[in-house]
């Protein structure tokens, strides 16, 4: 007789009845949860069916900034584990997309990237240097000299210019490096108002990013642009809305927000959150919301605004509202951006309630749109060393202090201690803000799962850095089936520009970029 193969671990009883298995069903299985969640999975995934529908109207790509896959692990069994639920078999909204792909995220000069040739890369197809946006790697960084002749067209510039509408969405400013460099081209990601350029940039008139936005000259204009940074487009001498003891950053005394009104047929500007709730979405045109006169607030204490925050999620949902009046269609890019900023400050707490806010944002997106028409991409333009380990039992609090099983595989009494007798964490940092020096402190009575707790460091440094290892690509939607396997950053762009119909650009059909990838 045939040794039996076990499929599970946790056994349900005789009760549930398992589906026909052919050959295999003269065998019996073990009858647990993990048995009927395999077989539904391969049922679900002989339903696929490849290739089926390759043109999408809408394309809407979320970038988690920072979002790697650690990140994803453990923000999927935090949002578990805030439900009452373990947690480690959780799914995040868009782990259920039918299409995965691993994409590597080095740039042309940098084995670990910025978010500037990431971006880059994901918007335009093309790789290029740290610290650059939407330009190719012949330009020097910071010399607006060599920029001419060498910028590239972004996916956001050819919807534009197609006829589709447009928007970028993102809890960073939208002149920070992802947002900006779909509609930018700069050698300096820093250059975000008139205020940051160089001396000669600024003689010889080059523009900021805040600008280029203001003067975009591709199709009608971005129809929705959300976000922080209000400071970048009002000008030194005007006083900020929300925070009246501040101003703005422009030296050049020009208020772009007014600008933007005046400029765009139906242009608005909004800062705050009734304003951003009166939108009518059925007759909004081109409108331009700034919450914060730098980042927005992150997820975490976003309730405690003063003027009032919108969630990622109710961005989202607005953004697509307006951008769907377009029977033409449109292209949409929503970043997490303070994902990153939390995990630079070695916060894990506030990193992971981003990225579940973020996945929200996802799963308002796919309910709202329709599976048959829209293309929807997941991604992160790089990773964090941010690591998950001690071995801590099933459920265990993924931000507190780790407990263990003990010898029979029960759960331990107290925590499991280092070599020193000291209790640690399960979620730590390879660098950063949380180093401590000296002795590890005595974590026994301290609160690792409160907001403001700095997971430990190993080295030292003042701002924990981004990692290089590879990041999650997540697709469903006409298309999505071309993510697969392990690819270049800039499949993004191709699968995108595929999936719209944008295949007279460049000279060669998308398909065929994508071939030669594969």
């Amino acid at each position: 007789m045939k040794k039996m193969r076990k499929l599970g671990l946790v056994a349900l009883g005789s009760a549930l009845a398992l589906p026909s298995l052919g050959h295999a069903g003269k065998q019996l299985l073990n009858d647990s949860a993990w048995t009927h969640d395999g077989l539904k999975e391969i049922t679900r995934a002989q339903q696929l069916k490849h290739g089926q529908r390759e043109r999408a109207k809408n394309v809407i790509l979320f970038v988690g900034d920072g979002m790697g896959v650690s990140t994803l692990t453990a923000a999927r069994i935090l949002e578990g584990q805030k439900r009452g639920a373990p947690g480690e078999e959780n799914k995040l909204s868009f782990e259920k997309f039918p299409y995965l792909s691993l994409v590597k995220t080095y740039s042309i000069n940098q084995q670990t990237s910025d978010s500037a040739p990431t971006m880059t890369a994901m918007i335009t197809g093309v790789k290029t240097k740290d610290g650059i946006l939407s330009i190719n790697e012949n330009v020097v960084r910071g010399d607006h000299t060599t920029v001419k002749g060498n910028e590239l067209t972004t996916l956001l510039e050819i919807a534009e210019d197609h006829g589709l509408s447009t928007g970028v969405v993102s809890t960073a400013r939208i002149t920070h490096a992802t947002p900006g460099a779909c509609y930018a081209h700069t050698p300096e990601r820093d250059w975000e108002s008139d205020a940051e350029l160089s001396a000669v940039a600024k003689a010889a008139d080059f523009p900021d990013i805040a600008r280029q936005l203001i003067e975009f000259e591709h199709g009608d204009g971005l129809e929705v642009a959300f976000g922080g940074g209000r400071e970048y487009f009002l000008p030194s001498t005007v006083q900020d809305p929300e925070d009246t003891t501040a101003k703005g950053r422009r030296k050049d005394g020009r208020d772009l927000t007014a600008e933007w009104q005046k400029k765009l047929p139906g242009g608005s500007f909004v800062w705050n959150k009734a304003q951003f709730d009166a939108i009518d979405p059925k007759s909004a045109k081109h409108v331009l919301a700034l919450f914060e006169r730098s980042h927005m607030e992150y997820e975490a204490d976003r309730a405690k605004d003063t003027g009032g925050e919108p969630s990622i999620a109710e961005m989202t949902a607005k953004a697509i509202d307006v951008l769907s009046q377009n029977e033409k269609g449109y292209f949409l890019m929503v970043e997490g951006g303070r994902v990153d900023h939390a995990h630079h400050a070695g916060n894990a707490r506030r990193a992971l309630e981003d990225a579940i806010a973020l996945a929200e944002a996802v799963k308002v997106a796919t309910e709202k749109t329709d599976n048959q028409d829209t293309t929807i991409l997941v991604t992160a333009d790089h990773s964090h060393v941010f690591t998950i380990a001690g071995y801590p039992a099933r459920g265990n609090d993924i931000l507190g202090k780790v407990v263990t099983l003990d010898n029979k595989g029960d759960i331990a009494e107290g925590y499991a201690l280092d070599d020193k007798g000291k209790p640690y964490t399960t979620l730590s940092y390879a660098n950063g803000p949380g180093y401590r020096g000296g002795e590890r402190p005595d974590l026994t009575n301290v609160d690792t799962t409160a907001v403001d707790f700095l997971q430990e460091a190993t080295v030292p440094l003042g701002s924990e850095t981004h990692a290089g290892e590879d990041v999650a690509l997540y697709a469903t939607g006409p298309s999505a089936h071309l993510v697969h396997g392990n690819q270049e950053q800039t499949i993004s762009f191709y699968i995108a520009a595929h999936a719209l119909g944008f295949d007279d650009i460049r000279s060669t059909s998308i398909l065929d970029a994508i071939g030669k990838l594969f």
